[in-house]
């Protein structure tokens, strides 16, 4: 790499990292993701040379993967098998999201069906966004409608069920997981890494987090390791991630960047009824209270809403092994479904 090049990746991650920090003083809901999307993508709307090469997108995707991963815990599958009929359902909400959102993004916004597929996969969002930033649909696209919907999932949801009648306190309720000991998390993210570059080799999508999940994940699910991946490691892996989808923008005019919120905001809404609807079906057949349900059902981060639950009084641990089970679920059949129901069409160029 020449010293302009690197004089380029320099200023792209200066910014990340300063929208990242901004958005963790914000509050916003998975900041240094979010957050250096934003910064980035501001700047290449400014036209600034921004640039972030393979080698620093492959590392963060394999952070992301181990991240993910740790959601398999031993108890994932005794914890799922309290709940059939309901996560019977969940499967049917992630269905209809997915079929229902996507026509209304490739027939009403011109989304190819790969873009379609990674932007309404509910509840996927690192997952989705890391995809697409291998290539695979509009990244840009992709980013903007799985964000918005974070977003809208964060700071509407709570509103509404407080309305219904759930139980007040604070949006984020006190949820300080274990984390893993560095030395452990660094061999794991090299065993990842080595994992990424064989797979990489075989020509498998995006290689380094799919070895992340299943080495992370495997080692969860074993009782081998326990703990989530350290935060230090988290923030950079998502900057990076941010400001690789950044830099998508450099060609995407503000009248694109409008019609992609007004696509958002018709999906969310949508994701919402159904999630709504189906979860009032199943409160009444086995006698939960609906709140709790929905939350479970909504296309939100595990995280924020595993909180969401305990601020509003209702089970953690059965709204966690609803996201966990969907997580778990979309890692496993995305490839798939890409590969049987992908357009090939609309594919980002490689960072």
């Amino acid at each position: 790499m020449d010293k302009a090049a690197a004089a380029r990746v320099l200023l792209t991650l200066t910014v990340a990292a300063g929208g990242a920090g901004a958005a963790v003083w914000a509050g916003m809901p998975a900041p240094a993701l979010l957050g250096s999307t934003v910064a980035v993508t501001l700047a290449a709307l400014a036209r600034l040379p921004v640039r972030m090469p393979v080698a620093l997108r492959n590392g963060a995707f394999a952070v992301i993967g181990c991240s993910l991963g740790t959601g398999v815990t031993p108890d994932f599958l005794s914890d799922a098998a309290r709940w059939p009929v309901s996560l019977a359902v969940l499967c049917a909400v992630i269905v209809l999201t997915m079929v229902l959102s996507g026509r209304i993004l490739e027939r009403g916004f011109g989304q190819s069906r790969d873009t379609a597929i990674l932007a309404t996969s509910p509840g996927a969002l690192s997952y989705a966004l890391a995809i697409s930033s291998a290539g695979v649909g509009d990244a840009r696209a992709v980013m903007v409608l799985q964000s918005l919907r974070l977003l809208a999932m964060t700071l509407v949801l709570p509103s509404i069920l407080g309305l219904l009648g759930g139980a007040g306190g604070a949006v984020w309720g006190s949820h300080h997981p274990t984390v893993m000991a560095y030395p452990v998390a660094i061999l794991m993210l090299a065993a990842a890494l080595a994992g990424g570059w064989g797979l990489d080799r075989l020509k498998a999508p995006a290689a380094f987090l799919l070895a992340g999940i299943a080495i992370s994940g495997g080692l969860h699910g074993l009782g081998v390791v326990a703990g989530q991946f350290p935060p230090a490691f988290l923030m950079a892996g998502f900057t990076v991630t941010g400001a690789v989808i950044g830099t998508r923008f450099r060609a995407l005019e503000l009248r694109e960047l409008a019609r992609l919120a007004l696509a958002a905001l018709l999906t969310i809404s949508l994701a919402l009824t159904i999630s709504a609807s189906l979860a009032l079906l199943v409160a009444w057949g086995l006698a939960m209270p609906f709140g709790q349900v929905w939350v479970a059902y909504a296309p939100g981060g595990v995280e924020a809403m595993a909180a969401m639950a305990l601020s509003l009084g209702y089970d953690p641990t059965y709204v966690a092994t609803h996201h966990v089970f969907r997580i778990v679920s979309l890692i496993l059949v995305l490839p798939v479904v890409l590969r049987v129901f992908g357009s090939g069409r609309g594919r980002a160029e490689d960072a």
